[in-house]
């Protein structure tokens, strides 16, 4: 609420200026403004005026959260924003059925198209929607970017600026639902489409099209990704902005045309037009020497007769010529270069004027509601105004004399309260006066056959209006004002200061003429939207068209004509500062603005009556506290009370007054110091309103404990009793199930014993999954009942397959390797040597002897043959059984018997016969070869600390598995060709090998304990 804001007014101002102290100081109103600004506060009311300092950064205030705070919601019951101005009229219309309008105004940069965006977007989200609804807002919010990009240009003071006056209509069915809209433009700039001032762009969709438009769309209307090739483009000099996005823009353009409903015919004929007028601006004239003019640029022409519909040399002939009716007979007269030039200008400003006309109505088209059964004449409408603002420029020109809007819009507000202010009727009938005012007497001179030219109007001027207190020119000035105006320049005294105009291109601007023929070119146009936009009926119409003044002065007597009609709300938007930067505050310039939008006159008309009124419930559930009497509750009349309240604070009789149902108050130290004392009571009634509510709270909450804990007690308890009951029948059903199972357990499946042959099941399954096999060396498992022993086979098995698969998984090939060695050893050895089982957790290596154990020699005799594995072995010679120390090599073909550097014996696998092993735990052996081989001398007795892993070696290399033969007792094996030898084993304490007297090898291997 209003109040609530006031305790931090020291801070960040007050929210209404009607609450201002010294409300006749135009510095405290601007300390107000820039408290507010700095808090970024940007929105203050004067009374019901809505007040909008535009703060050049993006704000969280637009949300939709905001949105639905301010819906349905009291005018001063939130702080000042846009949306409560739009919510009010809103509500208004739907209460008392009347039309409403929003007068949005503001010089340039302001936020005046700003203003209008959150309008339509708060109406978009907050009224109610359907399907047909929504496209209508969708439609009406897309309207926006394709109005600002033709509508809409860079200037000096705005980056955005609306270079036309817009007023739009949100037609509203009976629900207050937005079901159509219609667009009411007037006087668009057109002579920014063939000039700029230094700094200034053209309309945005120039720069759009080429910066964003596709190659082959650029192609096709001849067109160059490039704005410094196009005249019309470069005389601002201003090809790049830092605040626009031209690519983007575009898309957001073509996307809205979409939705607003134009067809891919429209757009492409559109974007013709806009090529067009770019070719246009490129066509270069030449001077004969004659003086008449010719066009010097003919592939301008190719492009424009194409894009245009026309044909080529009918419009070169019309470019350079005019036609001219005398006395019944048409003739065609040259033009020269100067003129050539303003005819190419007046066309090109006439196909873009009028196609922007064209647009507006297309617009409408699509926002129009379509329904048979939806009267518009039942429908409520409120009117959006974005209004030109009156700009006070170093060399004011044709276009900042049109000021009469604002004049006329600015009456508005002042007509109905008897105030001391400037009335600027004065300077509105000194303009548009019929006969004797500036309008009549430029459309005079313009008409008037001779050499009229703008000097000639100033004369007039001076002739007929120089009496005038609120006109001045340089002839009718004193000495010391004529240093600071041109002779080419008049004064106007508006009630916002003095302003200079320079009279040079009135007439020109004024008069805004096509020439005939030029006319007939367009009307043979074949493109579909320029057909529309000039008639053929035009050129029957003998009547000299309106000037650019009149035409003005007739859409504002129209315009004017629709607001009296509406009940109006106000929004005045300022511009902070001329440089567009966020947080600077320009006080001089504020000053200016504040002068011409006249908010000190509102202020004071505001604060001739009341600065304050509320209505008494209002007034009284607010400051009811501070007097005892009406504290806590007041139960007579609401007047009672308030006056009761009013007496006991001391308000004084010429402070206040009380009407039917508010109360008036008039100064706003009054309502301060009101609000200061409630901020002093706030304390005090806060400690007992805490106090007070803690012990009520205190005591209904142990009440409600109390009570819940007794109800849950008791129906805990009946749970806990029911539970237990229900238990012991379920386990009384239980043992009766079992003991009858039992009984009935060997005999065939029955209900009798069913439950205790499943439990059976049951319980072996459960003691299964709780004790399963975690390896597959664990061979444990439990017993099964008699009707499980099958399942309990197949499951076992499916067991022991599903770890054997899960390990073998899980094992690398060098493992695998390893346990493919230790299958083929236990193949061999197991529980047929003793000194096996001493070997299977031992890890088989690669090879016993290193690179640097063999000799180079004997790895160079080896050749190409990789040795797959090596070992020390102890050799015993076949005749005395001496041993000597050799190495055992292992390749892919051959066992190699090395001594220090020699070769000593090769014996082929092909060649082994076999190998002999004793069962005991000794670690001879015998490898058996051919007698007939002369390369072998007889079978080779050797010894190794690592029996068990040298010949599973061996048999693997050589594929021996099955030629090993493990004796008991003896090993006979041949010493030469004819003579064998025997080794002896025997069982004893420790290894000793030696001959013995018999002459046999005899071998004692420890015992083990192994078998």
């Amino acid at each position: 609420m209003m109040e609530s804001a006031l305790t931090a007014r020291d801070r960040v101002g007050v929210q209404d200026f009607v609450l201002l102290e010294n409300h006749t100081s135009e510095v405290a109103f601007i300390e107000n403004l820039r408290k507010r600004f700095k808090e970024n506060l940007i929105y203050t009311y004067i009374g019901s005026v809505l007040v909008s300092v535009n703060p050049y950064k993006d704000l969280e205030i637009y949300t939709k959260q905001h949105m639905e705070r301010y819906r349905g919601v009291n005018f001063y019951e939130v702080s000042p924003h846009i949306y409560a101005v739009s919510d009010n009229a809103y509500r208004s219309m739907r209460t008392e059925r009347r039309d409403q309008c929003m007068l949005i105004s503001g010089e340039s940069g302001a936020g005046k198209t700003e203003a209008s965006k959150k309008v339509l977007q708060y109406y978009a989200v907050t009224c109610p929607a359907s399907e047909q609804v929504q496209t209508v807002k969708d439609r009406l919010l897309q309207s926006n970017p394709v109005l600002e990009a033709f509508g809409n240009a860079k200037t000096l003071r705005n980056d955005n600026s609306s270079r036309f006056g817009k007023y739009m209509d949100i037609q509203f069915d009976f629900r207050g639902a937005p079901v159509g809209g219609h667009i009411l433009n007037y006087l668009l700039e057109k002579s920014r489409v063939v000039h700029q001032s230094h700094g200034e762009r053209n309309f945005h969709i120039f720069y759009q099209l080429i910066e964003g438009g596709e190659e082959d769309l650029l192609r096709r209307l001849g067109l160059e990704r490039n704005t410094q090739q196009y005249q019309y483009l470069v005389k601002g000099n201003c090809p790049k902005v830092s605040s626009i996005n031209d690519r983007s823009d575009w898309k957001l353009v073509r996307k809205a045309l979409s939705v607003i409903g134009f067809s891919d015919d429209d757009v492409e004929e559109l974007l013709n037009i806009i090529a067009s007028v770019l070719h246009l601006g490129n066509v270069q004239f030449g001077g004969e020497d004659s003086g008449n003019a010719y066009i010097t640029t003919d592939t301008q022409i190719k492009y424009l007769a194409r894009l245009l519909g026309v044909d080529g040399s009918v419009l070169k002939e019309a470019l350079t010529h005019k036609k001219i009716t005398a006395k019944g007979e048409e003739l065609m007269s040259p033009l020269n270069q100067e003129q050539a030039s303003s005819a190419r200008d007046a066309l090109s400003k006439a196909i873009y004027g009028r196609t922007f006309t064209w647009l507006v109505n297309k617009i409408n088209d699509s926002l129009a509601f379509k329904d048979d059964s939806f009267s518009s004449k039942n429908a409520s409408v409120i009117g959006l105004l974005d209004i030109y603002g009156f700009e006070v420029f170093q060399n004011n020109r044709w276009e900042e004399s049109n000021c009469g809007l604002y004049y006329s819009i600015a009456l508005l507000c002042f007509q109905w309260e008897p105030v001391q202010y400037f009335n600027n009727k004065i300077i509105c009938d000194l303009v548009e006066e019929k006969f004797k005012g500036i309008i009549s007497i430029l459309d005079e001179e313009c008409l008037r056959p001779g050499d009229a030219s703008d000097i000639t109007f100033l004369e007039k001027l001076e002739d007929t209006v120089g009496g005038h207190v609120h006109f001045l020119s340089h002839k009718l000035a004193d000495g010391k004002t004529r240093k600071v105006m041109g002779r080419d320049e008049f004064r106007l005294l508006h009630y916002a200061g003095e302003v200079n105009y320079s009279v040079n291109g009135f007439l020109d601007k004024n008069n805004d003429l096509l020439f005939r023929n030029l006319k007939e070119v367009m009307c043979m146009s074949e493109n579909k939207i320029l057909t529309q936009c000039f008639d053929r009926e035009e050129l029957t119409d003998r009547k000299r068209p309106e000037t650019t003044a009149t035409q003005f002065k007739n859409s504002l007597a129209k315009l004017m004509e629709i607001l009296m009609s509406k009940e109006p709300s106000y929004v005045r938007c300022i511009k902070p500062n001329d440089a567009k930067q966020a947080g600077r505050f320009d006080e001089v310039l504020i000053r200016h603005q504040v002068k011409y939008l006249g908010l000190m006159e509102n202020l004071r008309v505001r604060r001739a009556g009341f600065a304050y009124r509320r209505r008494y419930e209002v007034f009284l559930q607010r400051y009811k506290s501070l007097c005892p009497d009406t504290w806590p509750n007041w139960d007579g009349r609401l007047v009672d009370g308030v006056s009761t309240l009013v007496k006991h604070l001391g308000y004084k009789p010429e402070e206040y007054k009380l009407g039917r149902s508010k109360i008036f108050i008039r100064f706003p130290k009054t309502l301060f110091a009101t609000e200061d004392a409630l901020e002093v009571r706030k304390h005090s009634l806060a400690t007992k309103l805490q106090a007070s509510w803690k012990g009520y709270s205190q005591k209904s909450k142990y009440r409600k404990l109390r009570h819940s804990a007794i109800l849950i007690q008791a129906w805990w308890r009946g749970i806990l009793a029911r539970r237990r009951a229900q238990r012991r029948r379920e386990a009384a059903d239980t043992i009766r199930r079992f003991i009858k199972g039992f009984m009935y357990r060997h005999q065939p499946r029955c209900p009798e014993n069913e439950y205790f042959l499943d439990y059976v099941r049951y319980s072996f399954l459960m003691k299964l999954h709780r004790n399963l096999p975690k390896t597959v060396l664990d061979k444990s498992w439990p017993t099964p009942p008699p009707a499980l022993i099958e399942t309990s086979e197949h499951l076992r098995k499916l067991c022991m397959q599903n770890m054997v698969w899960k390990y073998c998984k899980t094992i690398s090939p060098e493992w695998k390797h390893q346990l493919e060695q230790k299958m083929v050893a236990s193949e061999i050895f197991k529980d047929k040597k003793d000194n096996y089982p001493q070997s299977v957790p031992k890890l088989f290596v690669g090879t016993r002897l290193n690179g640097e154990d063999i000799n180079p020699k004997v790895l160079q005799a080896l050749g190409t043959e990789k040795m797959k594995y090596g070992v020390p072995v102890t050799k015993y010679d076949r005749k005395g059984y001496k041993a000597r120390a050799r190495q055992m090599l292992l390749t892919g073909s051959s066992v190699f018997i090395v001594e220090d550097t020699k070769l000593k014996q090769r014996i082929d696998y092909s060649a082994l016969k076999g190998i002999s092993v004793s069962s005991l735990s000794d670690g001879m052996f015998v490898l058996h070869v051919p007698c007939e081989d002369n390369k072998q001398k007889g079978d080779v007795v050797l010894q190794s600390d690592h029996v068990i892993e040298t010949l599973t070696k061996v048999a693997i290399c050589a594929d021996k598995i099955n030629s090993i033969n493990i004796n008991q007792g003896s090993i006979k094996f041949t010493v030469s060709q004819g003579k064998e030898g025997i080794i002896d084993f025997t069982s004893g304490s420790e290894l000793l090998i030696a001959k013995a007297k018999n002459g046999h090898l005899s071998v004692t291997a420890p015992r083990l304990n192994s078998r």
